[in-house]
């Protein structure tokens, strides 16, 4: 069961990921309004019939969010039934569960009042980079989900490896919320080139969302900087060998989103860049998660949930080869 709760999982995290790119592109083209007001219906309609682009791109939007609510539920039953293997497990789906109706509600939000297409009200900035956190802490208990349905279980963390591990990931929040914001002025106010974009970042009269693009750039770099440190320290606080990739998957990941953020404001954000900026961004939050776990678990042997009895995070640790090859597969 717990086998089967942790492929479930892992395809929840998966789908997750899949809905907040599709959003992020109903937002990039502007097609936030293509149900109007309406919700959870699109313009009255279950299906709306013949509808346009923007309708379409947003149909699809609730259309596959309602599909991960719904494997949101199924992971949710099967942790319930693998409860007396894994209670981790099951206390992480429920706090899935819970983000998720917290994700449809601010969805609501936004188009109820009308949040969408052209409004460039502060308000929107401000929910919308909500938006983004709550679905940062959804992604992390959805993957706490299928990590702890695996072969680990709870232990308490020693020494400064999960403090550092924690702060990080609090710092990409800043980072994300600021990013959401100037994305979303870069679709509500296009620059016509990078000098004009500029022009309009310093403006003391530009509307608050465009001004507050200037705050992305310069917290994205210090967060790179920090995880290339963070991730040379990560393989001498936690001695099993997946720190050590999941090291260099965050080093390398932090680079590329540096370059790849850089590349997307010289090309002044085309929306096949700003999909992918989102998905390593996510990819490396993903990344960050799993060190934070590994960072606070043991190796359970033999499938039994024991409660938190274990040290880990410092030091080397010598895990049997089972766990190993259940950990690599």
């Amino acid at each position: 069961m717990a086998y089967r709760l942790r492929r479930w999982a892992v395809a929840y995290v998966a789908a997750l990921v899949v809905v907040i790119l599709w959003g992020a592109f109903v937002r990039a083209t502007g097609s936030g309004a293509g149900c109007g007001s309406h919700w959870p219906l699109c313009n009255g309609e279950v299906v709306p019939p013949s509808p346009a682009f923007a309708t379409r791109v947003e149909w699809i939007h609730r259309a596959t969010s309602g599909l991960a609510g719904l494997l949101g539920l199924a992971v949710l039953a099967l942790a319930w039934r693998a409860r007396r293997r894994t209670s981790a497990a099951l206390g992480a789906a429920m706090v899935a569960f819970a983000f998720l109706l917290v994700e449809a509600w601010i969805g609501m939000l936004l188009v109820r009042l009308e949040l969408v297409g052209t409004n460039a009200s502060p308000l929107r900035g401000w929910v919308m980079a909500g938006h983004l956190v709550n679905t940062l802490f959804l992604l992390t208990a959805a993957t706490a989900t299928a990590w702890w349905a695996g072969p680990w279980r709870p232990a308490r963390p020693t020494g400064p490896a999960f403090a550092a591990t924690v702060g990080l990931l609090a710092l990409y929040l800043v980072v994300s919320a600021a990013g959401a914001v100037a994305a979303l002025g870069d679709t509500l106010f296009p620059a016509r080139s990078l000098a004009h974009g500029l022009a309009q970042d310093v403006d003391p009269s530009a509307p608050l969302l465009l001004r507050l693009r200037l705050v992305h750039p310069p917290l994205a770099i210090a967060a790179a900087a920090l995880t290339l440190v963070w991730a040379s320290r990560l393989p001498r606080w936690q001695r099993h060998p997946f720190a050590r990739r999941l090291a260099l998957l965050a080093g390398a990941g932090a680079l590329l989103q540096v370059a790849v953020g850089a590349l997307n404001v010289a090309l002044l954000a085309p929306v096949p860049l700003q999909l992918l900026h989102l998905a390593l961004a996510d990819g490396l939050w993903i990344v960050l998660v799993l060190a934070a776990l590994l960072l606070v678990s043991r190796p359970c042997l033999d499938g039994g949930d024991r409660g938190v009895t274990g040290h880990v995070g410092h030091g080397p640790k010598r895990i049997d080869e089972r766990v190993h090859a259940e950990q690599q597969a």
